[in-house]
């Protein structure tokens, strides 16, 4: 392993030097540890000398502010980072790159090695050094969490290629931060705690789920997935399902996107923004239905049926719905005859009442009877630990649903939680 030889003043030369990875240090934490090392360059002086000190805090402060240990921070800016290698390897190899920005990138990563090297018992004894009063400095120290190529490389130079790959399969700044993101205010939001759910969690509609993840896995290999809407009764776990499947495959760079239905006119917008990525992306529509002349209804049209551009072959719309025809229809829109209605006004019903086939899937996810909803509670029971005996669980269950919402697998969650918190108090 490289050792730090080097002076705080040659380090801080090294980090100015940086041809495509200026950007790791322009954060909160990467500027207050050029601060510091700036100054720390400077002469004795009782005044500079406050000044390195109130540094070395800022330095200190910003890295307690996000839990992490130094060389954790440090890899994951680099993982993170969008700069002209990062972003041009997603969509060709290493050969096809121009020499000159590999060895630019081999050059970077050699001197972040560096930075990575510098332990914090290091940066604290070069603030004793500098200031001869002061006895001791406080270290930030904390287990490195990470256990990524950088973390187990001697020389990051031969890791390129690893590199390389990451940045293909999970992207970089945004996209590489957080699996799942919303659309708003006209652009991407990370969401910093999605939802946990797991498909595992998920029974009942077996024969639905097992459909969903053959396409999302033909989406995955790079194929041309279909288009998904997802209709049936309240609480059957229709969103669920789709929010499992990021749980599952988010580490093969799969992304989920929500946008809500009054976002849709931006959708054509939205989908030229991920379709040169590497990665793969389910646009995720809940409650979806739209009323009579709904230009969010024209924009979604666009995007499932393509335009004279191409289609996206990295990015799926998945809709949830509790309506099978998505676009309301009221007696008035039936035809009459009177001079003042359109001509061929049944084109016009049958356009309405088929957007839904413009889905490649429609995956009906009909109401749960009793049968279904006690597989369910047996199922969620059986994750949580709960040990009841399965004649008074299913006596709960069914009083549950009674009073309650009826039978779904939402029901059976809300049940499942409730009484497993009831239980933990009572010491049960």
């Amino acid at each position: 392993m490289n050792q730090i030889t080097s002076s705080h003043q040659s380090l801080y030369s090294q980090i100015s030097s940086l041809l495509l990875y200026q950007s790791v240090f322009e954060n909160e934490v990467g500027e207050a540890f050029l601060n510091l090392l700036d100054s720390l360059s400077y002469p004795e002086d009782d005044h500079l000398n406050l000044d390195c000190l109130i540094a070395y805090g800022e330095w200190f402060n910003a890295l307690a502010n996000h839990q992490k240990s130094w060389q954790d921070y440090l890899t994951t800016e680099i993982l993170l980072n969008t700069n002209p290698f990062s972003e041009q390897i997603q969509s060709v190899t290493l050969k096809e790159l121009p020499n000159s920005l590999i060895e630019a990138t081999k050059h970077d990563l050699t001197i972040l090695q560096t930075v990575y090297h510098c332990q914090p018992q290091q940066i604290a004894q070069w603030l004793q050094d500098t200031i001869k009063t002061y006895s001791s400095a406080l270290v930030w120290e904390l287990e490195n969490k990470d256990n990524t190529f950088l973390h187990k490389s001697d020389n990051w130079e031969e890791v390129i290629e690893d590199l390389a790959n990451y940045y293909r399969q999970q992207g970089t700044g945004i996209f590489a931060q957080y699996q799942a993101l919303k659309w708003y205010d006209d652009q991407l939001i990370g969401i910093t705690n999605p939802d946990p759910i797991e498909l595992s969690e998920i029974v009942g509609y077996e024969e639905q789920k097992a459909t969903l993840i053959k396409n999302t896995e033909i989406l995955l290999a790079g194929y041309q997935a279909l288009h998904v809407l997802l209709y049936g009764s309240r609480g059957s776990g229709k969103s669920s399902l789709v929010k499992g499947l990021l749980n599952q495959y988010s580490n093969q760079g799969l992304r989920l996107i929500e946008v809500s239905k009054s976002q849709l006119k931006d959708l054509p917008f939205i989908v030229d923004k991920l379709r040169n990525m590497s990665q793969k992306f389910i646009i995720f529509v809940d409650d979806l239905s739209f009323e009579e002349d709904d230009d969010a209804f024209k924009s979604l049209k666009v995007v499932l049926e393509g335009s004279i551009t191409a289609k996206a072959q990295n990015v799926v719309v998945y809709a949830t719905s509790n309506r099978r025809h998505l676009i309301k229809e009221y007696f008035g829109d039936r035809p009459q005859l009177s001079e003042a209605d359109e001509v061929h006004a049944w084109d016009t019903v049958q356009e309405k009442l088929s957007f839904s086939d413009r889905f490649g899937l429609t995956l009906t996810f009909e109401p749960a009877n009793q049968d279904k909803y006690l597989t369910i509670v047996h199922h969620l029971a059986q994750q949580a630990g709960l040990n009841l005996p399965q004649e008074e669980l299913d006596f709960k269950a069914k009083q549950w649903a009674t009073k309650h919402n009826g039978r779904s697998g939402r029901t059976a969650r809300q049940f499942i939680d409730f009484l497993q918190g009831q239980l933990a108090i009572s010491g049960l």
